[in-house]
């Protein structure tokens, strides 16, 4: 063999190399995207509900007198919950922001459920339209978040099966494709069971 050949070989394997490497590199942005993308949608479904909130609360203020407290609590969770999104929405990779979303989650879960037992023993409240209405649009966007969050895990579980698989984990780390975290409820197995709210 030449050395022309020898390197007309080595310039293929090269080229080729090169070729594999940016195709996997492009194949994880791919996936990166999608669970960002993603993440965006559960954003604007969690950005309604914090909305819904706060009319809720002032809606209630009227014959929830005496349970200022609770009505406090619901708002300063909204509130920790609303500026946890907000930074995870900056990076949804971030592990330590997405720990901290879904701690505040968590907390504005269970305190949306004191104030659902609350509402419960009031008569006139559970009377109220405007109050009706909150409540099935509260639903509602919690239906679409939930449908969101099984998207956004479904994407996160394809981009870390990616990033893990060979040959492209000897590209993920180098060129920083950290693993992404699932949203997973954090609550415990009492928390989980939801807070039976009846209108009728």
């Amino acid at each position: 063999m030449s050395s022309g050949m020898i390197w007309g070989i080595v310039a293929i394997a090269v080229v080729v190399l090169l070729v594999l490497v940016i195709g996997i590199y492009n194949r994880l942005v791919t996936f990166r995207n999608r669970f960002k993308n993603a993440f965006a949608q559960i954003d604007v479904q969690l950005k309604r509900r914090y909305d819904l909130i706060p009319n809720l609360v002032e809606s209630s203020k009227a014959y929830l007198k005496h349970e200022r407290q609770t009505l406090e609590a619901v708002i300063q969770a909204r509130n920790q919950a609303s500026s946890a999104m907000q930074q995870v929405s900056a990076d949804p990779s971030n592990a330590g922001a997405m720990k901290t979303f879904l701690g505040a989650e968590s907390a504005l879960s269970g305190v949306m459920g004191r104030l659902f037992a609350v509402m419960e023993s009031y008569p006139d409240l559970k009377a109220n339209q405007t109050i009706a209405q909150l409540m099935e649009e509260l639903t509602s966007t919690e239906n679409k978040i939930s449908f969101a969050r099984q998207a956004f895990n479904d994407s996160v579980m394809e981009y870390n099966t990616k990033r893990e698989s060979f040959p492209d984990n000897i590209i993920a780390g180098p060129f920083r494709f950290d693993a992404a975290e699932l949203l997973q409820a954090t609550e415990s197995a009492e928390e989980r069971k939801a807070p039976k709210v009846s209108f009728t």
